[in-house]
């Protein structure tokens, strides 16, 4: 294979995507202890690729790490993130592929949107991918994955301004509010409906930033509490008490709690902790709209801040990322709402 190095942008006779490597279903085998685990290298994963799309596409895979992806934490996201925004600086590759667990795709995928958001860095396709099934079991699907996914980094990137792609189950779709729906199903994840409406929530979100994106460093702690009937101040209390800067919770219906929530929020807010509502239904956006006491109108008079279009974890990545960046309430209410 050449090094993709070896070759000037303008002399390049096919594209070049780099395949970066981190573990996850798609690289696992189950072991002699029943589970499976993280153990093809990056490699093997180059040589599932169909040879009519080895011809057109000059492709070089890099192992970056190799865990399953319930096991990364920020720091391990963040270094994904770098080793991406590095790649896509200089005019080495035309796209990057991330081989990623379904697990917290959707985390990384975000927290790597936003870096390369950053100063208005260079755009190249980035498009993670991954798998249901391990490598060795019947109907693997990360072959197909995989190689849709570098047909994908492989073509123009007139639409790079979508931000990170994720390619999964024959479907290509924009990262930013999409989410795993499915523990089993080959096609695994849903995009946000209203693809405009996903647009225009990444548009607002950068706006925010200041410099338009995430500079690679550290992110403060934010936390994810569920709500639940009968719930209380607890855990949100002990978030606070456990130095969390941000708390996203996870509402009952369309973003609502009750009093005690309520009260709890009123009181993380007033200690200048960053409260964002989302929903733990499936579809449909998070809003204030109901009062009693304890509904989503409630949470917004007592400080919390709703985030229609990204659930939980894209939610966090997103709160953790402007806290990180110095903002105020202001700007977190605009960057999820507008």
């Amino acid at each position: 294979m050449t090094p993709f190095r070896a070759r000037a942008r303008s002399g390049a006779a096919h594209p070049r995507v780099l395949v970066l490597t981190t573990g996850g279903t798609i690289a696992a085998v189950r072991g002699s202890d029943g589970g499976l685990a993280p153990a093809v290298d990056a490699a093997d994963l180059r040589s599932t690729l169909p040879s009519p799309l080895l011809e057109r596409v000059n492709v070089e895979a890099r192992a970056l790490m190799s865990v399953d992806s319930a096991a990364m934490d920020v720091t391990s996201a963040y270094a994904i993130a770098r080793h991406v925004a590095a790649a896509s600086a200089g005019d080495a590759v035309d796209g990057i592929v991330v081989t990623h667990g379904t697990d917290t795709m959707e985390e990384t995928a975000l927290l790597t949107d936003l870096v390369l958001a950053r100063g208005g860095r260079r755009r190249v396709r980035v498009v993670f991918t991954g798998a249901q099934r391990g490598a060795d079991q019947p109907g693997a699907d990360g072959p197909g994955n995989l190689a849709r996914a570098v047909d994908t980094a492989s073509g123009p990137a007139a639409d790079s301004e979508a931000g990170v792609l994720i390619a999964f189950a024959g479907r290509t779709m924009p990262a930013w509010g999409t989410r795993k729906l499915s523990t089993v199903d080959l096609d695994a994840f849903a995009a946000w409906p209203d693809r405009h409406e996903a647009e225009q929530s990444r548009r607002r979100a950068l706006a925010a930033v200041p410099g338009g994106g995430l500079a690679t460093g550290s992110l403060p702690r934010v936390d994810t509490v569920a709500l639940y009937p009968g719930s209380d101040a607890v855990v949100i209390d002990a978030c606070r008490a456990a130095g969390a800067r941000g708390i996203v919770l996870e509402a009952m219906g369309a973003g609502n709690a009750n009093a005690a929530a309520v009260r709890a929020v009123r009181a993380a807010a007033a200690a200048g902790v960053a409260v964002v509502v989302t929903t733990r239904v499936p579809h449909g956006p998070a809003f204030a709209d109901y009062g009693g006491g304890g509904g989503g109108t409630n949470l917004a008079r007592a400080g919390a801040v709703f985030s229609p279009v990204l659930r939980a974890g894209q939610a966090r990545i997103l709160l953790a990322a402007l806290l990180a960046a110095g903002v105020g309430h202001g700007e977190v209410t605009r960057a999820f709402t507008g």
